[in-house]
């Protein structure tokens, strides 16, 4: 039976990876009590002693819990940002191609998407594979989140009862085209620069919505919508991540449609002129601990869906 070991376990990431974990028998949890859980020593133990390590933690401190590791046996799987496009990590989005997913099942190094960046990836990187979208075309993404992205502090903002009322509507931020997850957009997706990023967060807990616009102009040939949604269902055939062309009702999208799922759902909509590529999930499922999960099982080798919520 593998040790498993989730380092920031009291976060949000960490305690949706907790629940998707304490039911399983394939796996022994190590715990430590709450007055060692920060402890260098402690934590350092647990993470030598284990098979895997979830580490779920500020990118400064992911970096140091893999300088305490004095082995290459236990396998990491990392939810910051600190090591996506790290040398010798392997990105953690086993559906992009058999690479990506041979990758992860033989790596001890893994880094957990970001969960802006894994829609906008999930959308652009099969079109530029198929040759169908320019490197240097000029994209821009739209990507609405819920409360929880932002982690505890951001989570106790919202659901205080004092709470501003500017929280009342939707807030976009990382205005000054430096957030975080532009560089793996760019890097893993196969882009030339990053595209203009308008993240929004809103008033409700978990779920992620991002849309890509796509115009003629930055394709390499002249291909429809329906040629996009092929493209898609090719590299997705069904799964975790799957194509639909509908709607929620009359013609909406919920960004919180899949809240508490794990799996990710793709869509084309618009016209030809102005296409619409979007892509919805939540932001803990498959846009975190969900991934990170599904990373798990395809390194044990069980199946990738074992313990997520489909």
């Amino acid at each position: 039976m593998k040790k498993v070991f989730i380092d920031g376990a009291q976060g949000t990431t960490g305690l949706r990876i907790h629940d998707r974990l304490m039911e399983r028998n394939d796996i022994e949890l190590i715990r430590l009590p709450e007055e060692l859980r920060k402890d260098p020593g402690a934590v350092g133990e647990a993470l030598n002693q284990s098979d895997i390590a979830f580490l779920c933690l500020p990118d400064d401190a992911a970096r140091e819990a893999v300088g305490m590791l004095n082995n290459d046996n236990t396998v990491i799987l990392d939810t910051s940002t600190a090591h996506r496009t790290a040398p010798g990590w392997a990105y953690g989005f086993p559906e992009l191609s058999p690479e990506h997913r041979e990758a992860i099942q033989s790596s001890h190094r893994i880094a957990v998407p970001g969960c802006h960046a894994s829609g906008f990836i999930a959308l652009v990187y099969p079109l530029i594979k198929a040759g169908v979208l320019k490197p240097d075309a000029e994209l821009s993404c739209f990507s609405l989140t819920g409360y929880s992205g932002g982690g505890r502090k951001m989570i106790a903002q919202y659901e205080a009862s004092d709470r501003s009322v500017l929280l009342d509507a939707p807030r976009q931020y990382g205005l000054t085209q430096q957030h975080k997850h532009l560089k793996e957009m760019v890097a893993v997706s196969g882009i030339a620069s990053a595209p203009a990023f308008c993240p929004i967060v809103s008033d409700f807990y978990a779920g992620m919505e991002v849309t890509v616009p796509l115009f003629p102009s930055s394709l390499l040939k002249k291909v429809s919508m329906a040629d996009i949604v092929e493209i898609y269902k090719e590299n997705y055939p069904g799964g975790i991540v799957s194509v639909c062309q509908e709607s929620d009702e009359a013609g909406f999208l919920s960004a919180g449609a899949l809240s508490g799922k794990d799996s990710m759902v793709l869509s084309v909509y618009g016209q030809e002129e102005r296409m619409l590529l979007v892509a919805r999930y939540d932001n803990l499922g498959k846009g975190a601990s969900g991934a990170a999960v599904q990373c798990m099982n395809l390194v044990l080798g069980t199946d990738e869906e074992t313990g997520l919520v489909l």
